[in-house]
């Protein structure tokens, strides 16, 4: 079985997922690395050269080739849950867990990963920052019914938060 973190921009996939891979002795995956490193292109120049279109067709790709996997801890993309087929093949194998975040919280944490200098991509052509409210209100509904379980992940370090699924996991509500 495969552990599967949705959620949005900054709700903490990545180091989450690198805190259970660790503790569970699992390989982690983050879809978006594997995309850039697949590809041999980041995804920014993915969408900026063939758009957004051809960027999902590309996360498609990626997701059934590791939903076919197991033993995985996976960190998907945002935007993974908008085709149904990746949310089906992820839970053929996984338990999907939603990473949830306020819009306050999530757009500190972006402001944050850009003033470092890591860039993400505009989905709508507005400010990042902007688009955090109306792009969690159309995806909210989606997470929710992809998820298998929840955590709220604000003002929770990423160590409480992985505890948290392991223990959840553990105890039964993972099944």
């Amino acid at each position: 079985m495969n552990i599967v973190l949705i959620g949005y921009r900054c709700s903490g996939k990545t180091v989450v997922g690198k805190i259970l891979a660790r503790e569970l002795a699992r390989t982690f995956v983050d879809t978006d690395d594997a995309i850039e490193e697949g590809t041999g292109a980041s995804i920014a120049s993915m969408i900026a050269e063939r758009g957004w279109a051809h960027f999902r067709d590309v996360e498609k790709a990626f997701v059934q080739d590791l939903s076919d996997k197991d033993n995985l801890v996976i960190a998907t993309g945002g935007g993974v849950v908008l085709d149904r087929e990746n949310i089906g093949r992820l839970k053929q194998k996984g338990w999907v867990v939603w990473l949830h975040g306020r819009p306050e919280v999530l757009k500190e944490r972006m402001a944050r990963d850009m003033e470092s200098g890591k860039l993400r991509p505009s989905l709508s052509g507005a400010d990042p920052l902007k688009e955090v409210d109306r792009v969690l209100e159309e995806r909210s509904g989606l997470y929710e019914q992809a998820g298998d379980y929840v955590v709220n992940t604000d003002h929770q370090p990423p160590e409480v938060v992985a505890e948290t699924i392991i223990r959840a996991l553990t105890d039964g509500s993972g099944d």
